[in-house]
């Protein structure tokens, strides 16, 4: 990769964090607090949210048929997902230390506090439960497997990729064989330091 379009990378990642962190403290100053793993909302807000929830008679009534034919399917899911979950604890757990980088971290990606919401009844919360652990689960899944990509084959593709993990732009250029051996070291070593950074 050459020097202009590390600048530019580096670059992007810092507005990246500086934009979520802006996102995140505008959020925070308008509608909630986060006190250690508590969420908690002003009194007036709590008092609109409760007016706002729609019971889950009223809810179950409004809803599509078709939706509800789908639901069997959606939450058929959670036995593959809870697999998969299990499969990525026992792989990080068995390979990553012998590859000498560092597990991610469950907490970080799977996060589920949509059920502190009081505009939404119980079957609403039960879906943003499930949503928040799926979407999380696969953030998950995707991470692991960059890190994974980046010890063994750290190549971009000849062809375009929609949607490539953050670790891809650095990745060596499809083709570019010069000094393959040593810039694969090189990219372990730094997914290595990472580790010791965390």
């Amino acid at each position: 990769m050459n020097e202009r379009i590390g600048r530019l990378l580096a670059q992007m990642t810092a507005v990246e964090d500086e934009l979520r962190t802006a996102l995140h403290e505008q959020e925070t100053r308008v509608l909630y607090r986060i006190h250690g793993k508590r969420i908690e909302f002003e009194e007036a807000v709590r008092a609109r949210h409760a007016r706002m929830r729609r019971g889950w008679l009223r809810w179950v009534s409004e809803i599509r048929p078709q939706d509800l034919l789908t639901v069997p399917f959606i939450y058929g899911m959670i036995v593959p997902l809870a697999l998969l979950d299990l499969c990525l604890t026992l792989y990080q757990a068995a390979c990553f230390p012998i590859y000498g980088i560092g597990r991610v971290p469950r907490r970080g990606y799977i996060v589920v506090d949509r059920h502190h919401l009081g505009y939404l009844n119980g079957i609403e919360k039960l879906h943003c439960m499930y949503c928040s652990y799926a979407n999380g689960l696969f953030a998950w899944a995707r991470e692991i497997a960059a890190r994974t990509e980046q010890y063994w084959c750290p190549i971009k593709h000849a062809r375009k990729v929609l949607g490539s993990h953050a670790r891809y732009a650095r990745f060596l250029d499809y083709g570019d064989a010069e000094d393959y051996p040593a810039r694969l070291q090189a990219l372990r070593a730094r997914l290595q330091a990472e580790q010791h950074e965390a």
